[in-house]
């Protein structure tokens, strides 16, 4: 009996063994499995998508667009920067004709810009206080650059740029700076603002941003490109076209003789200020970031009914979707669809509180109007609280910095031109 016991256990020992050592070897393909399964997660039919999304399906064929998760899980790290310029970059490229070789045409001055309002805007008396330099022979030394630069295939990816710069005999490589217009408004408008900083011997550079100015034909072409946005989903009219053209843009003047490659700046207004802001995000050879009126929580205020005023700037694309949605009127949940829609991510995945931190550790100063309803300063604690993390983690504090003017809503002022001014002075000059 005894030998036979000791039989026994010594069978049950050897099961329980070989037990064991089958789950620790099951155990140990978990995380590789986990991590096939996360790569492989909710594929999307007849998608260009290749992001993590909520396949929650909509009741109207015009919002297949599918929704972007909630991007909580982030960290604030470089590398999680790193992933969100990837995953930004990606979605880029998802709605682009064919990429062609980086090509430049000459181009002749616009004599007489269109604007898409009315009455016609003449004078800016913000952009006419930007500090200059007196040169008396200024307009004789002023040398001005007119082309297109070729960002994709198609009528849309002809970028016309204009540059302004002071004549020199040297050789020298300069700063440049990146201006950017707002709504309506195209790259001449912003011309006080270029004679300025090229007295002061900066590259001044000016675009048409997508559908405006010479990329558009008449009052209603950006109206009409948001709608059509919105139909067919194939343009990301709203902010996110025109940042594939700084990408490209960005290309060209870091191969330019007369450039320092590494002190390239980059600002806007409203509009420019967003675009601004995700150029930044998406590339980090915009080495000093200066958006005014533009950097907004597109998520907080869908959560917290500040949606209104920033709806009401490009009412007819929201107005359409309504309709196809079979609302009477226009409620958060027409919002979040247009914005999925015409800007995949821009509430969620590439919302300020992620792609405002990425610009870090890069120099970044925000101007907004601390009354702005466009802009509600609400929407940017949480940005703003991330941000600052990120850059007294890089030992970079004073590197970041927001203004909000007291008494201001959606306005750029004199003191947020001087301020912004400063800021690329400190930053990008020798």
């Amino acid at each position: 009996m005894g030998q036979k016991k000791s039989i026994a256990d010594h069978t049950l020992l050897t099961t329980i063994i070989i037990i064991m050592a089958a789950t620790i070897m099951t155990l140990s393909h978990v995380p590789s499995t986990v991590a096939h399964v996360r790569a492989h997660a909710l594929p999307i039919a007849n998608s260009k998508f290749n992001l993590l999304v909520n396949t929650k399906s909509s009741t109207n064929s015009a919002t297949t667009t599918p929704q972007f998760t909630s991007a909580d899980r982030r960290m604030d790290s470089s590398e999680d920067a790193a992933k969100i310029r990837s995953d930004f970059l990606h979605l880029l490229r998802t709605r682009r004709t064919a990429e062609v070789p980086l090509s430049v045409e000459p181009a002749q001055p616009v004599r007489d810009p269109l604007y898409q309002e009315t009455p016609k805007p003449t004078f800016s008396e913000a952009m006419e206080s930007c500090p200059k330099k007196e040169i008396p022979n200024f307009k004789e030394l002023l040398q001005e650059e007119n082309f297109y630069l070729t960002t994709e295939a198609g009528e849309q990816g002809r970028l016309p740029v204009l540059i302004l710069k002071l004549k020199e005999n040297s050789q020298k490589r300069r700063p440049a700076i990146v201006f950017l217009h707002s709504t309506h408004k195209c790259k001449e408008w912003l011309r006080p603002l270029l004679e300025a900083y090229a007295s002061r011997d900066y590259i001044a550079i000016a675009i048409d941003s997508r559908y405006h100015g010479e990329r558009a034909k008449n009052l209603t072409t950006y109206r009409e490109s948001l709608v059509s946005s919105w139909k067919k989903g194939d343009t990301m009219p709203f902010i996110f076209d025109t940042v594939w053209d700084l990408v490209k843009l960005a290309d060209h003047l870091t191969q330019r003789d007369d450039i320092d490659p590494s002190r390239i700046g980059i600002t806007g207004e409203s509009l420019g200020g967003m675009h601004a802001w995700f150029g930044a995000a998406a590339d980090t050879r915009y080495s000093v970031v200066a958006p005014v009126i533009g950097i907004q929580g597109f998520r907080w205020a869908i959560d917290h009914d500040k949606w209104q005023a920033r709806v009401d700037s490009i009412k007819a694309v929201f107005e359409e979707a309504r309709t196809d949605l079979g609302k009477s009127a226009i409620d958060k949940e027409v919002v979040e669809k247009v914005w999925d829609r015409i800007a995949p991510g821009l509430a969620s995945d590439f919302d300020a509180p992620y792609t405002v931190p990425a610009i870090a550790p890069r120099p970044l100063l925000i101007l907004n109007g601390k009354e702005d309803p466009r802009c509600p300063l609400g929407g940017l604690e949480i940005p703003e609280s991330k941000a600052r993390k990120v850059y007294e983690k890089a030992n970079a504090v004073d590197d970041f910095k927001l203004i909000a003017q007291p008494g201001i809503g959606h306005q750029m002022t004199s003191l947020m031109v001087k301020e912004a001014s400063d800021w690329f002075d400190q930053y990008l000059k020798p």
